[in-house]
């Protein structure tokens, strides 16, 4: 009888285990609550700093150009200080025909509805020497 008891005593641990492990949910069923999905690249987050030297209208200087890309639908500048700023397309040399008034560490939409891969340049009404930050 004692045999018995003890066998007992030892089978309903292992039972209880048993029955637990059956009704947790497998590790790989259950969702982390930490994980963050994918975030895509932002407008402005995916901008690029820029430097315009003093005599000089343009931005880039040269034959350089920009190109928009699909992370933005439009053309967008944040300078340092106020600025008026045009964009002028590669493809006809042409520009807007229009400054945009750009406010110190804002950002500005300077043109919309840009098709991606477009090639552009910016061209400011003063030649002083600009800085800030471009975004298309």
């Amino acid at each position: 009888m004692r045999l018995r008891q003890h066998a007992a005593v030892g089978v309903v641990p292992v039972l209880l285990a048993a029955f637990t492990a059956a009704l947790a949910p497998a590790a790989h069923a259950v969702p982390s609550r930490d994980a963050a999905p994918a975030v895509a690249a932002s407008c402005y987050g995916s901008a690029h700093s820029y430097s315009k030297p003093s005599g000089n209208n343009d931005y880039p200087t040269g034959s350089s150009y920009l190109t928009t890309t699909s992370n933005c639908t439009d053309i967008n500048i944040k300078t340092n200080t106020n600025r008026y700023v045009e964009v002028c397309w590669l493809s006809t040399g042409t520009c807007q025909g229009g400054y945009t008034l750009t406010t110190a560490g804002e950002w500005t939409t300077v043109a919309t509805n840009v098709l991606n891969g477009t090639d552009f340049f910016f061209w400011f009404r003063s030649d002083a020497s600009s800085t800030g930050s471009w975004a298309a």
